[in-house]
């Protein structure tokens, strides 16, 4: 079920993309086929990161009400959600998120793992080509089935400058809570454990990553802009 609902789509995807659009550079294709599924799954992803991004920047209204119903976790709770509802925010949106896009992950990275072998190759569609000759570079210059430094280099550095672009601007004097310390830690963390991960991985994975990394960067700057663009026009319309 899975490989018929995920796999088996990806790979056919990928070959279209390599036969027609790619120039028969399957990292040209790998970079394809990443944006068409950024954009199929855009609407999902770009709610997700803004709820995000708003909620960080609703910390300090959020420790206020932890600190004035400590007592009473139940008025902590609604005050928490009446907070969220006014200003039209999930909770739980980024859990939502990575339920719906694991599985896509997880077929993507199949793909890629597996290689594009004649083996693999056997489960295209009859209406696909499978090319005669591919070519598992990217612009002749990487191989794409065999580790890469630059790869991974370019993939970590991406994810620290994605996670630096979620977290909010500190206020002088501001004091932060374990959990976003935590958060904080994690801009470092991230980075080295995609080093760890990818490190070992033939480079197609680390050109998904970085790519996706890149896409979610851009969609952060926006989501920044116009959040920050909101907050302006409000302040100036304050009586």
């Amino acid at each position: 079920m899975f490989q018929a609902l995920f796999y088996t789509p990806f790979l056919n995807a990928l070959i279209v993309l390599y036969n027609t659009v790619a120039f028969h550079d399957l990292g040209v294709a790998i970079i394809l086929l990443t944006l068409v599924i950024r954009l199929i799954f855009l609407p999902l992803f770009y709610s997700g990161a803004r709820n995000q991004s708003i909620i960080q920047k609703l910390q300090p209204e959020i420790k206020k009400i932890q600190n004035h119903h400590k007592d009473d976790k139940e008025k902590q709770a609604q005050a928490m959600m009446e907070l969220y509802r006014t200003h039209n925010v999930n909770p739980f949106s980024g859990f939502l998120m990575l339920l719906i896009q694991l599985p896509v992950l997880i077929g993507i990275y199949r793909v890629f793992l597996g290689g594009i072998t004649p083996e693999a190759l056997t489960n295209l569609y009859s209406f696909v080509s499978a090319p005669a000759h591919l070519n598992a570079t990217f612009l002749h210059l990487i191989d794409l089935q065999k580790p890469s430094i630059l790869m991974v280099i370019l993939a970590a550095a991406a994810q620290y400058y994605q996670g630096k672009l979620s977290l909010p601007k500190l206020e002088p004097g501001q004091e932060l809570s374990s959990a976003e310390q935590i958060g904080r830690q994690m801009i470092f963390m991230g980075p080295v454990i995609t080093v760890v991960i990818l490190g070992t991985l033939p480079a197609a994975i680390g050109l998904y990553w970085l790519v996706t990394s890149v896409f979610t960067v851009i969609q952060q700057i926006y989501i920044n802009r116009t959040l920050n663009l909101a907050a302006e026009i409000k302040e100036h319309h304050l009586p």
